[in-house]
């Protein structure tokens, strides 16, 4: 099934009518008579999606709204509301409530179904977001702090008003200057089409786009969503779409709203609309937005914590071997050679011993930042032990991986570290085992290679530290 629907209607004739159009596109329908019966089931059966009738029998609509809204099992259930009434009024009163939107009928079938999927699809996002961020937790052993009250660390978030004449995208900004820009925050301004779709990524990226919707032959307001949503810069951002009245001859509003919203659009209203309303429906897509952005950003936080050591901020062992089957992986497909080295600090215990475990600490920050430098942006390098890193040159052979192990083995000793407390420079070395792998099926797996270059360290260790040794195998 696509999704668990309530639909809540006192008129039985209503509830078959829902049931055959949602059953129809696969949906698994639950169904309740009244506003009391429709919050029961709903914190019972916890659906995807709830359709209320406005005029329920023992509560409206918006009341019903409320109740979902402020039971924490149910708080986070859409709600659409369905009704004879396009009033003003109750329009308002329904976002208030926290209604996703407000349908007036006769519903059309197209904008329903596409409105159902438009609303499933942002909370299946939202949830696989959470979901994530569990992951997260899991896997860095960190709270993310998703409790955070969004407005306390969001940036501002810029709205652009995109129409076809500077007199349309006037009109929606006085509509909305009277309702002031409490809750949007950012800078509302107008663009063309083409500005919106031209601005380069140094340019702050807005956060939600109004648009001028179009019927008829032309399809330019479907081609700039279908645009906004494939380009990175502009994917995540909010997009509402204003249509136009519907007029003899041309294809209705809610046609090309159906089309709209599967194109990817968050909302949709109809010209002549009230600033309020425009107002209501940007402030819960920016508030919508501000989280999404703050689930991404620190699902990528908690990913580099998870494959970044915190001492050095090099990348840890986990990642290291990853990063390692990839690279043999494709040096196996290529035939191409490369290199892979050990490096281990030399008498690093006496350091610690000596200037303490803070010392030492500053000891492999400085020695990070050396290794670093003395690497090529396609190398890998990471710390893979207490005081062991990890080289792996990609494209490389026996040769110059020799001649990059003896540049870094001289950068390290010729340098002396200087230590906090301390007027004696200190001296550090590097042993380091060298390995080949690639260059073709014949090639040495990775656990092999490894192995090779362990070996290649600990007969550098042997014959006296400060040495490159290269594995026989390579040599």
């Amino acid at each position: 099934m696509a999704g668990r629907i309530l639909i809540a209607d006192d008129v039985t004739t209503n509830r078959i009518a829902l049931n055959v159009k949602l059953s129809a596109a696969f949906y698994e329908v639950l169904q309740a008579g009244s506003g009391a019966e429709a919050v029961a089931v709903a914190g019972r059966e916890t659906p995807d999606l709830i359709l209320l009738d406005h005029d329920l029998p023992d509560m409206d609509a918006i009341e019903a709204c409320r109740r979902l809204k402020q039971n924490p099992k149910t708080a986070d259930i859409p709600v659409l509301i369905i009704s004879a009434a396009s009033a003003r009024e109750a329009r308002i009163e329904a976002l208030r409530a926290g209604a996703e939107d407000f349908l007036p009928k006769p519903v059309n079938e197209a904008l329903l179904l596409a409105r159902v999927r438009n609303i499933l699809r942002t909370r299946d996002t939202d949830e696989e977001l959470r979901m994530r961020d569990g992951m997260n937790h899991e896997i860095t052993g960190c709270e993310l702090g998703f409790a955070e009250p969004v407005q306390s660390f969001a940036p501002p978030c810029d709205v652009v008003l995109v129409a076809r004449d500077p007199e349309t995208t006037r009109q929606w900004g006085a509509a909305l200057a009277l309702h002031g820009q409490e809750g949007i925050g950012g800078q509302i301004k107008a663009l063309s089409r083409s500005e919106a779709l031209t601005a380069t990524e140094s340019d702050p990226a807005p956060g939600i786009f109004v648009l001028e919707g179009g019927t008829g032959s032309s399809d330019d307001g479907l081609y700039l969503i279908s645009e906004l949503r494939s380009r990175a810069r502009t994917r995540n951002a909010g997009i509402v779409v204003i249509l136009p009245e519907d007029e003899p001859g041309r294809e209705s509003a809610a046609a090309w709203g159906a089309k709209a919203l599967d194109l990817g659009a968050n909302e949709i209203l109809t010209a002549g609309f009230d600033g309020e309303e425009l107002a209501l429906r940007l402030k819960r897509q920016i508030a919508r937005k501000q989280q999404a952005d703050r689930l991404r950003e620190t699902l990528r936080n908690g990913l580099r914590l998870a494959v970044t050591d915190p001492l050095t901020g090099l990348h840890n062992r986990r990642f290291a071997m990853a990063s390692l089957r990839r690279i043999a992986s494709q040096a196996r497909a290529s035939g191409r050679p490369f290199a892979l080295m050990l490096l281990d600090l030399d008498r690093f215990k006496q350091v610690n011993d000596r200037h303490g475990h803070s010392g030492g600490d500053l000891v492999l920050r400085e020695v990070a930042a050396r290794l670093r430098s003395e690497i090529r942006g396609a190398d890998l390098l990471a710390r893979i032990g207490g005081e062991e890193f990890l080289i792996v040159m990609p494209d490389t052979d026996i040769s110059t991986a020799r001649k990059a192990a003896e540049r870094i083995r001289r950068r390290i000793i010729e340098h002396p570290i200087h230590l906090p407390r301390s007027d004696t420079p200190l001296f550090v070395s590097l042993s380091i085992g060298v390995a080949l792998g690639g260059g073709g099926k014949a090639a040495p797996s990775m656990e092999e290679l490894i192995e090779q270059a362990d070996r290649a360290l600990y007969a550098a260790k042997s014959h006296g530290r400060n040495q490159v040794n290269v594995s026989r195998s390579a040599a």
